[in-house]
């Protein structure tokens, strides 16, 4: 089905700036709010504030790389833009919603499509008490941090934790340890998408720790709650035989 009204978004790098003017002059430009179809250039970090800044459109997003990495993008072409958007391969993924707790009793809420962090924030190592949909698992993991990633987000931060890779559709969460401790070089565990993470702080005030979701921050948690959000839904382009399934076996053989 042809897309013809397109918004296009840019990274604010030259080279992404200087390809979203070349292609909005030859194939037009609408708000994302009029578009059947938004074009991000940029690399992933740009793709995922695009995907957070337009989820409640229910508008799919075609990324082209105009960054370094580029895992969630397609590579870059001005050419055969409309024939590419008309034969793409769409590519649904939920979030992860993070309800932190600070230490001055303050709630946090924010949402993540890779992963959701915890990092010790001072000298000592964090000291994090693990509970899956309210049972206690892990009385006591001494590591650097730990994450829950989604399967989008498993090649990213949790790969390079030696967590494992994830494939699309598998509804599963990888939580994964950083520089595990104790229990020595504990590598984490594969628990199901609807599954609710709680992980508490022990001893906060000696071993401070912050919370990430995809960039934004909370400092001084005392506990943070992570489970998928099923009700948001970002729609991701790729042009055919390079969606994120073969992305993500293609990581696995590199």
């Amino acid at each position: 089905m042809p897309r013809s009204r397109i918004a296009f978004v840019a990274s604010p790098v030259p080279i992404a700036e200087q390809a979203r003017a070349a292609l909005a002059a030859r194939h037009g430009d609408v708000p994302p709010e009029q578009a059947e179809v938004i074009v991000a250039l940029g690399g992933d970090g740009f793709m995922l504030q695009t995907l957070h800044a337009t989820q409640g459109l229910d508008v799919p997003v075609y990324g082209m790389n105009r960054g370094t990495v580029g895992f969630l993008m397609n590579e870059f072409h001005q050419d055969d833009l409309q024939e590419r958007l008309n034969e793409a391969e769409e590519e649904v993924i939920n979030p992860l919603r993070m309800t932190a707790l600070s230490a001055d009793g303050e709630m946090h809420e924010a949402l993540a499509i890779n992963e959701v962090s915890l990092l010790r924030a001072g000298p000592q190592a964090a000291k994090l008490r693990i509970s899956i949909d309210g049972r206690l698992r892990m009385d006591e993991l001494v590591c650097d941090g730990a994450l829950v990633a989604t399967p989008a987000g498993s090649t990213a931060y949790n790969y390079s934790a030696h967590g494992p890779i994830l494939p699309i559709g598998s509804d599963v969460l990888a939580l994964t340890a950083m520089a595990a401790f104790r229990p020595r070089r504990w590598r984490g565990a594969l628990l199901p998408k609807r599954a609710v993470v709680r992980l508490d702080v022990i001893n906060p005030t000696k071993r401070p720790v912050m919370a990430d979701a995809d960039g934004k921050s909370v400092r001084d948690v005392v506990s943070v709650e992570i489970r998928s959000e099923p009700s948001i839904r970002h729609r991701i382009l790729f042009d055919p035989g390079h969606g994120l399934e073969e992305r993500l076996i293609r990581e696995q053989f590199a």
